[in-house]
This record gives C-alpha cells, sequence and structure tokens, in this order.
C-alpha cells in the first residue's frame, strides 16, 4: 500500500513539473535580459518605459492573430505541457510568448546598438529587404492557400514595404544584425516547442517544410513580431528625445 502511494505521489509530481515546461521556457527566456538590463554600460532597465507601449501594442495584435489561428485550428497547444490557465481560449503561456521573447530581442537588439559601433550599408540593408519582399511575394503566390503562410507573408511584406520605402526608417541596417543573433535563442526556443511539442502545427495550414521541428513561416513570423516591435521601440525612444 506504501509503495502504491508513494508511486501514484511520485507520477503526481512528475505531471506538475511537466505541466510548467512552457512556463519554464518563459521564465529562462526573459532571466537574463531583465538581470543584464542592469549592466552599468548598457543601462537598458532605463530603455524599460519605451517598450512598453509598443510591446503592448504588437502583443495585441499577435494575440488577436494567434486566437484566431487557434480557433482555426492552424496550431493547438499539448495539454500535457501548460498549465491549465488560459486566456481568451489560450494557454496563458502563450500570451507571456510575446512579452518574453520582444522583450529579449529588444535587449539583444540595444546590447548590439551599444557595444558594436559598424552596421551595414544602406545598399545592403536595402538589398537584403528586397531579398525578404521577393521571398514574401513568392510565398504568397505559392502557398495563398495555407492560412499560416498567407497571413505571414501578407503580414510581413506590408510592414516590409513600409518600413523600407515608406518611412524609410534608418534602423533597419542595425535590425538585420540583431535579427541574426536573435535566431540563437529562436531556435533553442521554437526548437523546443516543436520537438516535445508543446505547440503543435496543422501542416495543412503551412508550407510543411521544416528547419529541423520549426516550420519555415517561423522565421518570418518573427522578423515581423521583431520588425513591429523595434520599429515602437524606436519612435517611442525619439519621440522621448524631442521632449
Amino acid at each position: 500500500m506504501h509503495t502504491r502511494t508513494g508511486g501514484r505521489t511520485e507520477q503526481t509530481f512528475s505531471r506538475f513539473k511537466v505541466k510548467y515546461i512552457y512556463l519554464l521556457i518563459n521564465v529562462l527566456t526573459v532571466f537574463f535580459p531583465v538581470v543584464l538590463s542592469f549592466d552599468k554600460k548598457v543601462h537598458f532597465y532605463k530603455s524599460w518605459k519605451l517598450i512598453w507601449p509598443g510591446m503592448g501594442i504588437t502583443g495585441l495584435f499577435f494575440l488577436y492573430w494567434d486566437v484566431l489561428f487557434t480557433i482555426k485550428g492552424v496550431w493547438s497547444f499539448n495539454p500535457h505541457y501548460i498549465t491549465g490557465l488560459t486566456f481568451f481560449g489560450l494557454p496563458v503561456e502563450e500570451v507571456l510568448f510575446f512579452l518574453t521573447v520582444p522583450f529579449a530581442c529588444i535587449f539583444i537588439y540595444a546590447c548590439l546598438n551599444y557595444y558594436i559601433k559598424w552596421q551595414m550599408d544602406n545598399r545592403l540593408t536595402r538589398i537584403i529587404s528586397n531579398l525578404v519582399i521577393m521571398l514574401c511575394m513568392l510565398g504568397l503566390i505559392f502557398y495563398y492557400n495555407r492560412l499560416y503562410s498567407a497571413i505571414t507573408f501578407g503580414l510581413l511584406l506590408v510592414i516590409m514595404l513600409l518600413l523600407q520605402y515608406g518611412f524609410k526608417v534608418g534602423w533597419l541596417t542595425r535590425y538585420y544584425v540583431a535579427y541574426l543573433v536573435a535566431l540563437i535563442p529562436f531556435y533553442i526556443v521554437n526548437g523546443v516547442l516543436t520537438s516535445i511539442p508543446i505547440v503543435l502545427y496543422n501542416n495543412q495550414e503551412n508550407m510543411g517544410k521544416r528547419v529541423g521541428t520549426i516550420p519555415v513561416e517561423d522565421h518570418f513570423y518573427l522578423m515581423a513580431l521583431l520588425l513591429m516591435n523595434i520599429g515602437f521601440f524606436e519612435y517611442f525612444k525619439t519621440k522621448n528625445k524631442a521632449l
């Protein structure tokens, strides 16, 4: 009897630990950026007030998208690895994802801006932007009937055209370097989320092509998410300097 009870207790504890995996990923994603925000050189904590407005606007936009995609069955969440707490049908961990990941990536962007003075030539930046625009157009042409593909490529196409040719922002020369560096934690975090898997993708709504276990569209999704967050960050930073 004692052995059985002990076995049940151990299984319950194991299930308890498993259910916190996605939450733990969020905590680890943001832990080091928060701690290192008080670095005496970068002073990233002083920029926190400039981050929240953009993260709020972008987060609401992507959460609305996330809710619709969950309803439409574009993706779903493995109940074994989430706490069960939900917000408009989304796991609370997924909501936190739109705070922890952008915060960590803006931190990377700010650190690179401080420590690395080199930036891309405007001509090279324009070439990369044009390449992204072309890839998005091709993605829309060939995968217009796949919901995740079409919305991701369509959104990124609009953002890139606006930033490169509409607003003609100068910070794209630094953004592309930050994006490349952000791919390192992206592969770690998304690799875990898609290999366990915690997030399950419906391949009928995407290209069906993956880098390891990560859908190709996730790279463009990340690019759109960061462009919006960093765009707002730069906007509020400029506005704050003008005051």
